[in-house]
């Protein structure tokens, strides 16, 4: 399928100042779409579903790109694993409810490869959803993705609304959360090997074994996917979007300590949680389709990297840091 999205199209990219909507914004703009409809959280409480169907009939988007909610690593799931759960199902609720009302044309809501259970066969296809538990440490924000999964299906299959899903792998970029306490384990270990170099550390420590497989994504590539996908997916079903290339949590951290600190060396607390084993998905639809990712892993690292540098006064104003 090919579905034409004229430049001057209403598009709503709910989320736009997070890691994954700032990076979608940059995309539609250099495509040249003209007519983008962003709402910060002070004006527009997304989990406020009557707020968020006025904002909606008021703007009237054409596409709707969902990439809104509350995120975060191991130790944020642990902690505050009703928050993950409210924010987020209220979140996609309200969108999508309003979506249908207005009469939305294309809705595109983005999940996480966390949806998957534990014991999930790798590389994990999309059939794997729903066959076994989930992973405990973030089994509550897992839980409201795939009630967001099923709600674009249930929309689609009730009302006839064209809305899709996709569910990218672990994510990382300019403009990510670099909060120990809150960030996922990438931009987490660039600050710790950076507060390590500026101390003058010789080692650096690193949560969990090492040994636990894991996919990264750069957030670049995935805003290029969603928008490749509005255009060119129309599946009732979820697609899986990522590299289709794993290596160790010890592999990346070495990466990392090569281009932030080489002098460090690593050891790791193992008394800390891995979280799942292996993690790293089947993504043979979307290459059948024609969409494949293109940062190579240290170039996309080194990229990041070299954004905290430029941006830790704002980072720090913001929390993240």
């Amino acid at each position: 399928m090919s579905v034409e999205i004229p430049l001057e199209s209403p598009i709503f990219v709910a989320g736009h100042r997070g890691l994954v909507g700032s990076a979608l914004v940059a995309r539609l703009e250099r495509e040249g779409f003209t007519n983008l409809l962003l709402a910060t959280r002070r004006e527009l409480d997304l989990r406020d579903a009557s707020a968020v169907t006025a904002w909606m009939e008021a703007n009237r988007p054409e596409m709707v790109f969902l990439v809104a909610g509350t995120v975060g690593g191991i130790m944020a799931n642990s902690t505050r694993p009703a928050e993950f759960l409210f924010d987020n199902m209220m979140i996609h609720a309200s969108v999508i409810e309003a979506s249908r009302l207005v009469g939305v044309r294309r809705l595109l809501y983005l999940g996480s490869s966390c949806i998957y259970p534990r014991g999930a066969t790798q590389p994990i296809r999309e059939e794997a959803l729903l066959t076994g538990p989930l992973e405990p440490t973030n089994e509550a924000y897992a839980i409201a993705k795939i009630a967001g999964i099923r709600l674009c299906e249930t929309y689609r299959t009730q009302y006839g609304c064209d809305f899709i899903s996709a569910m990218p792998t672990n994510l990382y970029g300019p403009r990510d959360n670099f909060g120990l306490e809150s960030s996922h384990v990438l931009p987490a270990m660039i600050r710790k090997f950076y507060e390590a170099r500026q101390r003058g550390d010789r080692t650096v420590t690193i949560w969990g074994s090492g040994t636990p497989m894991r996919e990264f994504l750069h957030v670049e590539d995935l805003a290029d996917c969603c928008l490749f996908l509005m255009r060119h997916y129309d599946g009732a079903g979820h697609i899986n979007v990522g590299t289709g290339q794993e290596l160790s949590i010890a592999d990346l951290a070495d990466i990392v300590r090569r281009i932030v600190y080489p002098e460090a060396s690593i050891v790791y607390d193992d008394s800390k949680p891995d979280g799942m084993p292996r993690q790293v998905l089947a993504v043979t639809r979307l290459h059948q389709l024609g969409w494949k990712a293109s940062t190579p892993l240290d170039r996309g690292i080194a990229d990041t990297y070299a954004w905290f540098l430029d941006h830790q006064a704002d980072l720090r104003r913001n929390g993240e840091y």
